[in-house]
């Protein structure tokens, strides 16, 4: 029997970003393929591996899981929605990667690679995150100014979609937290609560989503976007502009004045930082702030707002879009 010192299972990160401790994570998007790299490595003494093995992957959900996969020798069962669409890399005899294709909302979420050999048994945890950026956004009039039908055309604006529950309940996961309820893409109102405090939640201790529910669409909140990302960059023209100025400056550098969205991608995907207040295609003024320090966001990472200042009297710099060519 192989010991636990010459068994070890490992998760090898396909992705550069961050990971929480104890579960690498990967960054995808809808409709994608995915794999999630599991391995057995034994020790060199040992001549037999994965077909001597009993591989299982599921899925957490809370205190379940949902069966994905399971595999002994040459007998292989893929289970429910996963049929299809779930299938062994076997790269090579230790290998027990697991390809998932056609990722579906559904599928975010934590999966667990479980390889048994013998009296052996070694976990190792995987989490597919959905690639993009969940931003919360309110129109110059104001925080609670949008209906239903106003959210849709804000984020449209922006060039994203209101974004569903699963990507707000993602980027809660990520850290997101904002004390001002949304609409999501399913009607209800919501909002995402990391740091539980008196004026976010009453005498609420517990972190989550706090939820108004399904609301009559012409109610009016603020909405949550969702953008994927962007294939151009964003920059920043310093001086002390008007907001036509501002769009000039864009103009005449090749590129357009950015958009919340644009600035919010660069931040959260791109780690953009610049400590600068600048304008925005909106009339909004905001700053991204991905290196937390004195006098640029000491508390958090986080794109920072100004406001709505006047268009005309107030100056800035200006954050531009340069669309890849």
């Amino acid at each position: 029997m192989i010991s636990l010192l010459c068994l070890v299972v490992f998760c090898l990160s396909l992705a550069s970003n961050a990971h929480a401790a104890g579960t690498h994570q990967i960054f995808t998007r809808p409709g994608e393929n995915v794999t999630l790299p599991c391995r057995l490595k034994l020790d060199p003494t040992f001549t037999f591996g994965m077909a001597s093995s009993r591989i299982k992957w599921s899925k957490l959900n809370g205190a379940d899981e949902i069966d994905v996969l399971v595999s002994m020798g040459f007998h292989k069962v893929v289970y429910s929605d996963f049929q299809g669409r779930a299938h062994l890399v076997e790269a090579d005899d230790n290998d027990a990667s697991l390809l998932l294709t056609n990722i579906q909302l559904d599928d975010f979420g934590i999966y667990k690679c479980d390889i048994i050999n013998g009296m052996d048994d070694n976990i190792c945890e995987v989490e597919i995150r959905m690639q993009g950026v969940v931003f919360p956004y309110s129109p110059p009039l104001g925080r609670y100014n949008l209906n239903f039908h106003d959210a849709e055309a804000a984020c449209l604006e922006q060039d994203t979609t209101v974004a569903s529950f699963e990507q707000l309940y993602q980027a809660w996961k990520g850290g997101l937290d904002w004390c001002n309820a949304g609409w999501l893409s399913d009607g209800t109102v919501q909002y995402p609560i990391t740091r539980p405090r008196e004026q976010c939640g009453g005498s609420r201790t517990d972190a989550g989503l706090r939820t108004y529910g399904r609301q009559n669409k012409l109610s009016r909140f603020d909405v949550f976007c969702f953008t994927s990302g962007f294939s151009g960059h964003v920059f920043f023209v310093e001086g002390k502009l008007t907001f036509d100025e501002a769009t000039e400056a864009c103009q005449i550098a090749g590129a357009m004045i950015a958009k919340v969205s644009h600035v919010f991608a660069a931040w959260k995907l791109d780690g953009y930082d610049r400590c600068d207040a600048g304008w925005l295609a909106d009339g909004s003024v905001r700053y991204p702030i991905s290196r937390p320090r004195m006098k640029c966001s000491p508390a958090e990472s986080a794109v920072r707002f100004v406001g709505f200042p006047d268009k005309n009297l107030q100056l800035y710099g200006t954050y531009c879009y340069q669309a890849q060519q």
